[in-house]
């Protein structure tokens, strides 16, 4: 790579082994490709189909998904003068073969010759301010009616997607790298969290509307659990951007927006909370004591949030076989609301840094989150001029209360 003149801008593709590892490892980082890839070859009866760096002198595969053993892997590469690709880019435009020997443009053309394919389909992935980085493409060697207009519409829409994460991903490492002081990366810091927040809602609505029309295939169950699983996965990186803009929003002076109502269902609304997660983890004990009765004044959302961080805490902490207990009341112009699950305590040492931002334990799991959910707990609680406490020891097990005025 070379540094472009906007240091937030898309950097220009340079072929040294660095730059190409580089970004073989940037789409690596994005969670969906794999998935993404996966919907391709179901949506298409195609057997590859791979996310491609293109330049004028090379092609490496970034990402594959390999079903007829077409032999590349990530970081594998081909002589660029071979493929199609390098005719998407000079056009600009994809190249679609539905049947390559019959093709009147391609039967006679040196590609699916080369490589045995009679499908092909290769559509340019293009940053926001007009550089190339590759292809997403697929190949088969079997026929396959892929100039469907709605097969080239996904294949667009999945490539944008993938362009707008890799911007992501190069405006993060940059912006990380310019920071000269500790006082200087937090700020940048929060900047950028709120920015990447509000440009990864855009394409997230693309892959949560492919997961519903997956979902929607009643007659292909294993299109039916993908997009199950896709709608996962998108939940939950909603969840991740929600705590992330409202952790930008409470650094950034705005505070932590609260619609104080007279609520007249609390009980109801934390329950659908604790139903959720129960339905999620079908293996974990998780009970619920809730006596609430009346109209209490609050924001239910917020309420709900905290609860729902707590409780995921608690499923992602917590002992298997001990069960997790939600308690909830309203004692006088109190609501006293708690979360209780056994395993090992908190340590003494991290029970002060718990409800700091981004402190995760050393002990959690990959991908557990980013460290955010207790931090914005704190703040929601504090918004309703409330208080958060943890108690943790091998005896009583690990609870989180949470105390706040409702009158």
């Amino acid at each position: 790579m070379k540094p472009a003149s906007d240091p937030l801008a898309p950097v220009v593709l340079v072929d040294t082994d660095e730059a190409i590892a580089r970004d073989v490892a940037a789409v690596g980082r994005i969670s969906a490709v794999p998935t993404l890839l996966k919907i391709i070859c179901q949506n298409t009866g195609m057997g590859f189909a791979a996310v491609a760096r293109v330049t004028d002198g090379t092609w490496t595969a970034c990402a594959v998904e390999d079903t007829i053993h077409f032999g590349l892997k990530p970081g594998g590469q081909l002589k660029v003068e071979t493929t199609l690709c390098k005719e998407s880019r000079a056009a600009r435009l994809p190249v679609v073969i539905d049947h390559a020997s019959t093709d009147p443009v391609y039967f006679n053309h040196h590609t699916p010759r080369l490589y045995n394919i009679e499908s092909y389909i290769s559509v340019p992935i293009v940053h926001t301010n007009g550089e190339y980085f590759g292809n997403l493409c697929a190949i088969d060697p079997r026929p396959a009616a892929v100039s469907d207009p709605r097969i080239v519409a996904m294949f667009t829409a999945f490539a944008d997607l993938i362009a707008r994460q890799l911007e992501n991903e190069d405006r993060q490492e940059r912006t990380e790298s310019a920071l000269q002081s500790e006082r200087a990366t937090a700020e940048l810091r929060e900047q950028f969290i709120a920015v990447l927040g509000h440009d990864l809602r855009n394409p997230l609505s693309s892959v949560g509307a492919a997961a519903e029309l997956l979902i929607r295939r009643q007659t292909e169950p294993d299109l039916v659990k993908l997009g199950t699983r896709l709608k996962s996965s998108t939940r939950r990186m909603s969840g991740l951007i929600d705590d992330v803009l409202d952790f930008a929003r409470v650094r950034l002076g705005s505070g932590m927006g609260l619609v104080m109502r007279e609520a007249d269902f609390l009980a109801p609304g934390l329950k659908d909370v604790i139903d959720e997660v129960r339905a999620a983890n079908p293996t974990l004990d998780i009970r619920d004591e809730l006596s609430i009765n009346g109209v209490v004044r609050c924001d239910q959302g917020r309420i709900q949030q905290v609860l729902s961080n707590l409780l995921g805490n608690a499923v992602a902490h917590g002992a298997q076989d001990v069960p997790i207990v939600v308690r909830a009341a309203v004692a006088g112009d109190r609501l006293v609301l708690s979360v209780s699950n056994g395993g090992a305590p908190i340590s003494p040492d991290d029970l002060p840094k718990i409800f700091q931002p981004y402190w995760r334990p050393e002990n959690s799991k990959p991908g557990g989150g980013l460290g955010l959910g207790l931090y914005i707990c704190t703040e929601i609680v504090a918004a309703h001029g409330g208080t958060l406490e943890v108690t943790s020891s091998v005896a009583g097990g690990t609870c989180f209360v949470a105390t706040l005025p409702v009158a």
